[in-house]
């Protein structure tokens, strides 16, 4: 299996990676937003980054935080 890499990825990348069993990729994204929302210190640190909800890419930081709060997908 491949190392996980921090790196730049589409938010369905990301969240199909953490629900690889998700029937569609935007109820994967779905899931992870809610994960981000129910976790209150990931949330604020992604705001305080300047994550935009409307843009359709995480950043290599904003992975960074992901992952951190989160851990590996």
């Amino acid at each position: 299996m491949k190392e996980f890499e921090i790196r730049g990825y589409g938010k369905s990348e990301l969240a199909m990676m953490y629900f690889p069993n998700a029937i569609t990729a935007e109820g994967a994204l779905s899931n992870l937003n809610y994960w981000i929302r129910r976790c209150e210190g990931l949330r604020d640190a992604l705001r305080k980054c300047g994550m935009s909800r409307c843009c359709k890419s995480f950043t290599p930081k904003e992975v960074a935080l992901i992952v951190e709060y989160l851990g590996e997908p």
